[in-house]
């Protein structure tokens, strides 16, 4: 009998993650077309502007939940559907193989 190829785990995003994009994606600034662009190997993804305020936070260090607090404040929006609409975009990107908790 074969041995079934392995199939990677999903990552889940949650409160706890400390999202960061890995080397290899990078978060750049388009001058020329006036919006952002997330650059991964043979892709480029447009972030909408609320994503890059997100992804801007994303250094590794910080918690789903602490940037959902930061950006609740800053945005005076209630932190459950802000960190709702963070995970299910982390999520998403991380399905996607875009970044890594």
């Amino acid at each position: 009998m074969a041995a079934a190829s392995a199939i990677p785990a999903r990552r889940i995003v949650d409160g706890g993650s400390r999202p960061a994009l890995p080397r290899h994606i990078k978060l750049r600034q388009d001058l020329g077309r006036g919006r952002w662009v997330i650059l991964a190997p043979e892709r480029v993804f447009n972030p909408g502007d609320t994503a890059v305020a997100v992804l801007q936070l994303c250094d590794g260090k910080q918690t789903v939940e602490a940037i959902a607090a930061r950006l609740a404040a800053e945005y005076a929006a209630p932190i459950t559907e802000i960190k709702s609409d963070i995970i299910a975009m982390l999520q998403d990107l991380t399905d996607k193989g875009v970044r890594k908790i």
